[in-house]
């Protein structure tokens, strides 16, 4: 008996250790969708590294309040599965949003972004923002724009100036 009280506790520690080191963790209601669709997901995730689990809600509700995130525990009704990030802020959001646009059945509950609970309308906002390359692009053209804008000037001034003398 006790040790089927140990694995339970391995797996609540498990949980809240996922929860700590996790930049972005978000709860899904998976229900409806079928096993090739979940595996669909779970490759997609995997793909971004974010991990994609099914805990029993009374584990993750133990490690919930372990960790001080008890809101979560309103959520944690029904076949539930978390996807973790620890690099990401952004791609569990987005991928996750974007599937369950394409599958309705797939319902995203809540989260914890950073440390501090999410709300459905935060996790969406989240979602619509660009990957991390293309804000990555947008501050490169914003940094060369100045460099580019000089470069065109300096090259109309050298071209007036070639049509004056000839």
């Amino acid at each position: 008996m006790s040790s089927a009280i140990e694995q339970k506790k391995q797996i609540v520690e498990e949980i809240a250790g996922k929860l700590r080191d996790s930049v972005s963790t978000i709860i899904v209601d998976y229900r409806g969708l079928n096993v090739a669709e979940v595996t669909e997901l779970r490759k997609k995730l995997r793909e971004a590294n974010v991990e994609f689990k099914v805990y029993k809600n009374t584990l993750t509700r133990r490690a919930v309040e372990q960790v001080e995130l008890t809101e979560l525990n309103d959520v944690l009704t029904g076949p539930n599965a978390i996807a973790f990030s620890t690099e990401d802020v952004v791609a569990p959001a987005k991928i996750l949003s974007e599937f369950a646009k394409e599958h309705e059945a797939l319902e995203i509950k809540a989260g914890v972004i950073e440390g501090n609970i999410a709300t459905l309308e935060e996790i969406k906002a989240i979602a619509e923002l660009p990957s991390r390359e293309g804000l990555l692009s947008m501050l490169l053209s914003v940094l060369q724009a100045p460099m580019r804008n000089f470069a065109l000037a300096a090259k109309a001034v050298a071209d007036q100036k070639e049509e004056q003398g000839a």
